[in-house]
């Protein structure tokens, strides 16, 4: 059976948050035509499972990604602003909320790193308050942190409702097919950078399970914790590629629909300060098959678009496993209940009430994410890393790549997240 071919300017592998605003980027800001291909459907990554915070309150002021996300973050505003003037809801279409977000202590010590936290981020010129209990309890009555914590406010700070994103975007990239601009190919793996014949020439091409997909000017590879083994598969010399360590790193979302759980109060994306230390968390001195026993959960609590309940987070390294763990979903209820009391009382397992989302943060050691093209292959790039913020840096990431593409200075600085003498070759 003879593949098909077609032919494209740039070919992006993975239909998660990142890839589809890479190709959404490259649609409005060139005029270069872009296919997307991914062995699943979009959203069956982290993207599916994300909590949808877009926030600055949890980033340190100078760290690499502080820009990135700052970036980002504006033009999630643009956005939301451009979905406003063309007469709809940014709330209905994106599930765009301006909630603002809290960070929580319940310790002294806790208490006094926000408060530091608080006093960077104002220098920073972010808008933030110190909420004593008292001022804490009056924003969220339903909250308990015990007479010495605090919290961190940022009211700027917002959050998406990643499924609504993606449709959202999906249905501005189909847009150009009519054009010839556009094309998407689910369900469909990409199995090895090859090439096809056309006519007399010999054209660049990934090459998937049904066709060939001829490129011109890049391939982009943007398919998140399989990124790393992806590369590795498709270069017909692994070798000479460096080694990009991106490992799954499994977590649970649970999503309460029982009306019962009218009874929480939440006014704003609440987290744990604990969650940062979280995200950041890891032990290189602690071998693999160690780092597969050490789940870690830390509450995240907000509502969505509908008036859910939605409860964070886990993190695990347990492959690529995609089944639900019910003793983590326990565990979170009872993490979650440590602050708000009111949950204690809810029987842990509401099946009929309730939804549970898997998905698999793609995590780098150095904690940022791998942005930018193949010393070795001039026209691979990637974008992957991004853990648990790949819905908040999504925009600002693609900008970054198309400007890579076209050949244009990035607004951000993108050396920090660069391959070139950051990966070994293996």
């Amino acid at each position: 059976m003879s593949l098909q071919t077609s032919e494209h300017d740039v070919v992006i592998i993975g239909a998660g948050i990142i890839g589809l605003t890479i190709a959404r980027q490259l649609l409005l800001w060139s005029n270069l035509s872009v296919v997307v291909v991914d062995a699943h459907r979009p959203c069956y990554g982290a993207t599916g499972a994300g909590q949808g915070y877009v926030w600055m309150s949890y980033r340190t002021p100078g760290s690499d990604t502080w820009e990135l996300a700052g970036r980002s973050k504006q033009l999630w505003e643009e956005l939301a602003e451009e979905v406003r003037a063309q007469g709809s809801d940014p709330l209905d279409v994106l599930g765009w909320k301006r909630t603002g977000s809290i960070l929580v202590g319940r310790t002294a010590t806790e208490a006094a790193s926000l408060l530091e936290r608080v006093k960077l981020l104002k220098k920073a010129g972010l808008r933030a308050e110190y909420l004593t209990t008292i001022e804490l309890k009056y924003r969220e009555p339903s909250l308990e942190v015990g007479e010495e914590g605090g919290a961190a406010l940022v009211p700027d700070d917002c959050q998406i409702d990643a499924r609504r994103a993606v449709d959202f975007i999906l249905k501005c990239n189909r847009c150009y097919v009519s054009q010839g601009r556009y094309a998407e190919f689910f369900d469909e793996s990409a199995i090895s950078l090859s090439s096809s014949k056309k006519g007399e020439e010999d054209k660049e091409a990934v090459k998937t399970s049904q066709r060939f997909l001829c490129y011109k000017k890049a391939v982009v590879i943007a398919a998140g914790a399989w990124s790393g083994s992806l590369l590795k598969g498709l270069v017909q010399e692994p070798d000479l590629v460096p080694e990009i360590p991106v490992k799954p790193r499994k977590g649970h979302l649970l999503i309460l629909k029982n009306p019962e759980t009218n009874i929480i109060q939440v006014n704003h994306g609440l987290m744990e300060v604990g969650y940062i230390d979280s995200e950041s968390s890891h032990s290189p001195e602690v071998g693999a098959e160690d780092m597969e026993n050490l789940p870690s959960i830390s509450m995240a609590v907000t509502k969505d678009v509908n008036g859910s309940l939605v409860i964070g987070s886990s993190r695990e390294f347990s492959g690529f496993s995609r089944e639900v763990d019910e003793n983590v979903v326990k565990d979170m209820m009872a993490r979650a209940g440590e602050f708000f009391p009111a949950l204690r009382n809810l029987p842990c397992v509401l099946n009929q009430f309730k939804e549970i989302r898997v998905g698999h943060r793609p995590y780098v050691l150095d904690d940022k994410p791998v942005i930018g093209r193949l010393p070795c292959l001039p026209k691979v790039l990637l974008a992957t890393g991004h853990e648990g913020n790949g819905l908040c840096l999504a925009l600002g990431t693609a900008e970054m790549v198309v400007d890579m593409i076209e050949g244009r200075p990035t607004k951000v600085e993108s050396r920090p997240f660069s391959v070139q003498g950051r990966f070994k070759i293996s």
